[in-house]
């Protein structure tokens, strides 16, 4: 077969079809995404497929649970034993059980993950549940203004330039060091289509970084980063790199009786661009809110030369795309089924990825004293780097 380009449902992406190694295997490919799916020919249609599953509380219940049992990889990281589970809430659903009351016990049973990548978006029901790693200092959208008003205000010279519907700030620190700060992965075009959120970035780099040369260093903030596309995230990469490296490799669970079974891992690079870039020191500011792609961004600067100092706290622990799945009521959840890992086979889901200098993120303090500890020793590291010039004054 020939390769094939469709548009996906939304329009705003596109789906690609290319043959496999062989007329039983068929490779898909979402342009957003770093991995394909791969899809093996099946000698027979399996039989739950001949018929429709009930629309009763014990199935939707039974295929909720049936579906992380056969597909989410990180029981043992979580902590969670899921057959004990399955055995603690099953009695609990019953045919006279309620809509309300279902949502609840799915609900519980996938809460102790605190996996930012599980969700339950029940139809008909004025709720839903996302995970998350609980945040010992959670943010309001008050402290997130707050946070950056003392960033512009203090430590910026001048204004920060806007980019990408104002996804990516720039600016200078002090004399000579570049300030970017990446607020997600996503949402670069008006229209939200890929390949003009691709140029729009890829623009905005080419403005951010034409003056390099007179950059002695550079802090990359995604502390406060809902993700996005990991191949963006690769895209900043390549502009901070003279030479390619493995970003992160990709595989995922398939095996539905054994978590410890992974298909054959799928690498993404990253590769000089010869457009606009800088190659001196850079400090990556991190935290519980650089979240997804955000992470996959910080692992495709782990391989950089010289080395990204990570400064912040742990990252939130979630990398996989979403596997997404419809109960027979019409309910919505997703789960994750993907690892990332290290050129050393290293994961980093659950615990998230460490900073190598830890600093307290946008603690209370800090706020009240309108001070950002995290810049200050970014600063602090970048000019006590080797590699630290003075280059002239803007």
């Amino acid at each position: 077969m020939r390769e094939v380009t469709f548009a996906s449902a939304d329009r705003r992406s596109k789906l690609q079809i290319r043959p496999g190694s062989s007329a039983d295997l068929i490779r898909l490919h979402f342009e957003y995404a770093a991995s394909e799916i791969i899809l093996h020919r099946a000698s027979t249609r399996p039989a739950v497929c001949s018929r429709p599953a009930e629309d009763t509380p014990e199935s939707n219940f039974e295929i909720f649970w049936r579906t992380f049992a056969e597909q989410y990889p990180f029981f043992g990281v979580r902590g969670v034993d899921w057959n004990a589970v399955y055995q603690e809430y099953r009695p609990q659903v019953k045919p006279s059980t309620t809509p309300d009351e279902l949502f609840k016990t799915l609900s519980t049973m996938i809460a102790p993950f605190s996996d930012g990548h599980t969700s339950l978006r029940p139809k008909g029901l004025k709720t839903s549940y996302w995970g998350s790693r609980p945040d010992p200092n959670p943010l309001n959208e008050a402290d997130r203004k707050k946070i950056f008003q003392i960033i512009e205000r203090k430590y910026v010279r001048g204004r920060l330039r806007s980019f990408c519907n104002e996804m990516l700030s720039y600016g200078i620190l002090g004399d000579s060091i570049g300030y970017l700060r990446i607020r997600a992965f996503a949402g670069y075009s008006h229209n939200k289509e890929f390949d003009q959120g691709t140029q729009a970035l890829e623009t905005a780099l080419d403005d951010i970084f034409k003056d390099a040369e007179r950059l002695a260093g550079l802090v990359v903030d995604v502390r406060i980063n809902g993700g996005g596309s990991d191949l963006w995230g690769i895209a900043v990469a390549s502009r901070l790199t003279d030479r390619e490296y493995l970003a992160f490799a990709k595989d995922a669970r398939k095996d539905i009786h054994d978590t410890s079974r992974f298909t054959e891992r799928q690498p993404s690079w990253v590769r000089p661009s010869h457009r606009p870039h800088f190659w001196g020191p850079v400090v990556e500011l991190v935290g519980i809110n650089s979240v997804s792609a955000a992470e996959t961004f910080t692992m495709a600067l782990m391989g950089r030369r010289p080395q990204v100092i990570r400064i912040g706290e742990h990252t939130q622990g979630i990398f996989s795309d979403i596997l997404g799945r419809t109960l027979p009521n019409g309910w919505n959840f997703g789960l994750p089924n993907e690892r990332f890992l290290t050129e050393q086979g290293v994961a980093f889901d659950g615990p998230g990825i460490p900073p190598h200098i830890r600093v307290p993120v946008f603690p209370r303090s800090d706020l009240e004293s309108g001070r950002d500890s995290g810049i200050e020793k970014a600063v602090e590291i970048l000019k006590s780097s080797p590699n630290f010039s003075s280059p002239p004054r803007w």
